[in-house]
């Protein structure tokens, strides 16, 4: 595939392409999908070096099914941040006795320190109302409302309906305003 199309080509031809020995169909695809991947499994793992094993892996799983892949039969976005989620809980189950609220969030060093200290009590308390949830709606809702997927989107990634997805992010959305309502001052939301 020459390389100006690559830009413009599918995610469904890019692993084609790969799947067919084009290396650099591989290249763009990973550029493409690896950055949404870790910035999920950082968030749902709390620990970035973790993150990075997982997506590694999912990527890998990606590559392993491109010689098979059949084009429009899903997306493979779609199917690698269903791996990278299934991941995730397997990594959280291993190590159940830590939770993510124990990882130190950095701090964005063009924060005022008031406004750093404020946004890592708010992350702490969101990871910390997660927890508080069932997984399958806490990786609902994370995929909804912090990683910007569609609900289809979301559905194909945990292999639910659409309806289904909707009740579980509307129930973890109940549950998380509920858990976090009684903060609201702490976290700098009025009183």
């Amino acid at each position: 595939m020459p390389f100006d199309s690559l830009k413009n080509a599918s995610e469904d031809m890019l692993l084609t392409a790969y799947g067919s020995g084009d290396r650099a169909a591989g290249v763009e695809l990973t550029r493409r999908l690896t950055p949404r991947l870790l910035n999920y499994a950082t968030r749902v793992l709390g620990d970035r070096a973790m993150a990075e094993d997982v997506v590694q892996e999912a990527m890998l799983r990606l590559w392993r099914a491109a010689p098979g892949w059949q084009e429009g039969a899903a997306k493979p976005s779609t199917w690698v941040y269903r791996v990278t989620a299934n991941l995730c809980i397997d990594q959280l189950r291993k190590k159940r006795g830590v939770g993510l609220d124990d990882v130190a969030e950095p701090v964005d060093p063009a924060l005022s320190v008031e406004e750093a200290m404020m946004q890592q009590a708010r992350q702490h308390a969101l990871a910390e109302g997660l927890a508080e949830l069932p997984e399958r709606q806490a990786m609902a809702v994370s995929l909804r409302h912090l990683d910007g997927l569609s609900n289809p989107e979301i559905a194909e990634v945990m292999d639910i309906g659409v309806e289904a997805v909707e009740s579980l992010t509307a129930r973890a959305k109940r549950k998380l305003a509920q858990i976090l309502g009684k903060r609201k001052k702490e976290l700098g939301y009025g009183g």
